[in-house]
């Protein structure tokens, strides 16, 4: 008798904690479906509708995040830089080119829960669209790096990877028809020599 409880108990404890790990290891790895691919960036535009795959509806409730709206906006995230190479919170980044028209945009760096990641004391550890430096074309170029940089300086601490996050307020990419030649910016590693450590 008191084997077949042992037993039973056992079997439950497998299944319950071996359930528990593989759902939580889904939603760390696993990013879910309808990814749309821009370069390095990669997007989820049916998050937040009803649409939404179970994978981003868990990850959701068990982050406490709100996914934006189709009609609200879009959020980008970029884990690699232009070669391939993972973002590395020691190395120094360049982030050029166009955006997708938008209202409103923001930067920012986070670790790969998507959690911000704490900024310098003092300093903001995001940028958006209508602080930050341009050229005379409207172009822009951001220095992600843990080193103080001149002009748009995104600061990032700490060691290990991160996450990029651009997230488009009040955009047409949001939608279907945004979704013709979207174009993104590229994030290239200045150069070897520029990661720390």
């Amino acid at each position: 008798m008191l084997r077949t409880v042992l037993l039973t108990l056992l079997t439950l404890i497998v299944a319950i904690g071996g359930g528990a790990a593989s759902v939580q290891y889904a939603l760390d790895r696993f990013e879910g479906f309808g990814a749309l691919e821009v370069g390095q960036w990669s997007a989820y535009p049916e998050a937040g509708t009803p649409d939404s795959d179970p994978y981003a509806k868990a990850r959701g409730a068990r982050n406490g995040t709100l996914a934006l709206g189709a009609a609200e906006g879009l959020i980008f995230h970029a884990g690699r830089d232009a070669q391939g190479r993972e973002l590395d919170r020691n190395c120094t980044y360049r982030i050029t080119g166009a955006t997708p028209p938008a209202r409103f945009w923001t930067l920012y760096a986070a670790d790969r829960s998507l959690r911000p990641l704490p900024g310098q004391p003092g300093m903001l550890s995001a940028l958006h669209s209508r602080e930050i430096l341009r050229g005379e074309n409207g172009s822009f170029s951001i220095t992600v790096s843990p080193k103080a940089q001149p002009g748009n300086w995104l600061p990032v601490e700490g060691s290990g990877p991160f996450v990029l996050v651009m997230t488009f307020y009040d955009t047409p990419v949001a939608s279907s028809s945004g979704l013709s030649d979207l174009v993104m910016p590229k994030a290239m590693r200045v150069e070897e020599a520029s990661c720390r450590g």
